[in-house]
């Protein structure tokens, strides 16, 4: 039972974010796949459009309900909206619990205890003191991260003097996605980021079939198949043997997890399987079934200091036991939108996505301090010097005590 309600989890996030992206349904089932790879491994293959979700959505005639019974993200979205003409002013419960960007336009009045401009500029912080070791140095500089995701607009103010390759293999969309600038700013984000002087490399993949899905109510849609993750990560790996020993690629995030009856589960295994036999660490939503670790989100309320482990809690959604778990922020985070090249988007709540590229750039951190760093060790001591909170189980990382453990590490 707890396997199917865990499935069933992973599920629902997986059809919200092909919804919200636009990457199922009739519409899009007559469109072709296409690859695009540089020629030498660096550098940009491509230039996905940025996205208008105002196109997309159109005008909104009343703000939605949030309700806490319901375990989905995007209740209450305002991005790209407009809703200047609504009388919120009694509306804050939903207004906290509320997505938005820098393109929704705000009515005159707002509730006391709603603050927009505010709740963006902490979210933007990765939190629990990083950028105190950012002032130190500790920036991830030097150190290769591999993101393969959904579309990214390359050009963005928050990486886009990170970003040493940028290549689609097996993708269908002309515009960038919400998906892929978020993860990348969480990883190397200049304001947003974890390290945010590492380097990255970046693959976009749609991780579905050549075939619609056949059989009733499926109209057209795609079904998953993680063989295309496997070759994305043979790519990285490819590039990777053509840097430079000081600049090489260290840890992949990959947004995603897969279970043993999916298609190209075992091309993705073998893949990583490969990675790890090169000395890189993989994170994904499958962690556990690929390293035997656990982790998971951390919830925040807007408004509460991001450095502060205080001020965390249990996240919207997740496991009731934590034991053994290793947790990390997720939501009420502010990264780069996809709507253009300087917009920000706040999401109140969000999903393991978020915390994969948090780990990834905190093990490029650790590799930056020691060089000698494995992922085994790495977890370890992630594991050792976390803090334990008050209000539930599992273990909050500390990315100060955590760097400075590594420091005198051998």
């Amino acid at each position: 039972m707890k396997r199917a309600c865990g499935r069933a989890l992973v599920l629902m996030l997986v059809v919200g974010f092909l919804v919200l992206t636009g990457l199922s349904g009739p519409a899009r089932a007559e469109r072709q796949f296409h690859t695009h790879l540089t020629e030498d491994g660096s550098g940009i293959a491509v230039r996905p459009a940025p996205a208008d979700y105002t196109r997309m959505w159109g005008e909104i005639e009343s703000l939605p309900e949030y309700d806490p019974n319901v375990t989905s993200a995007f209740q209450v979205d305002l991005r790209s909206r407009d809703l200047s003409k609504l009388d919120v002013s009694d509306r804050l419960a939903d207004l906290q619990h509320a997505d938005f960007d820098s393109k929704t336009k705000w009515p005159t009045q707002l509730p006391d205890g709603f603050d927009p401009s505010l709740t963006m500029e902490l979210g933007k912080n990765p939190g629990l003191g990083l950028r105190e070791l950012h002032r130190r140095g500790i920036t991830g500089k030097g150190v290769g991260i591999g993101i393969i995701d959904h579309a990214l607009l390359v050009d963005h103010v928050e990486y886009k003097n990170r970003l040493k390759l940028y290549e689609e293999i097996h993708y269908w969309d002309e515009d960038a996605d919400m998906h892929g600038a978020a993860v990348a700013s969480i990883a190397v984000g200049k304001t947003v980021g974890v390290a945010p002087e590492a380097d990255l490399y970046f693959i976009a993949d749609t991780f579905l079939s050549d075939e619609p899905a056949q059989g009733a109510g499926t109209d057209g849609q795609r079904t998953l198949d993680f063989t295309w993750i496997a070759k994305s990560l043979d790519r990285l790996l490819e590039v990777n043997r053509s840097l430079p020993e000081e600049r090489k690629i260290r840890v992949i995030s990959i947004a995603r997890g897969w279970q043993p009856d999916e298609t190209g589960y075992q091309a993705i295994t073998e893949a990583i399987q490969r990675a790890r036999e090169e000395g890189m660490l993989v994170v994904s939503s499958s962690l556990y079934r690929t390293y035997g670790w656990r982790f998971h989100g951390l919830g925040r309320d807007p408004l509460d200091d991001p450095d502060q482990p205080t001020s965390y809690g249990r996240a919207s959604f997740g496991p009731r036991r934590l034991t053994g778990t290793l947790l990390i922020p997720m939501d009420s985070r502010c990264t780069a939108s996809p709507t253009g090249l300087d917009d920000y988007v706040f999401y109140r709540h969000g999903g393991l996505s978020w915390a994969i590229p948090y780990i990834a750039a905190l093990y490029a951190l650790a590799c930056q301090v020691n060089p000698n760093i494995t992922p085994e060790l790495f977890w370890a001591k992630a594991l050792e010097t976390s803090d334990t909170p008050s209000t539930m189980e599992g273990r909050i990382v500390n990315p100060a005590r955590l760097i400075a453990s590594l420091q005198t590490t051998s």
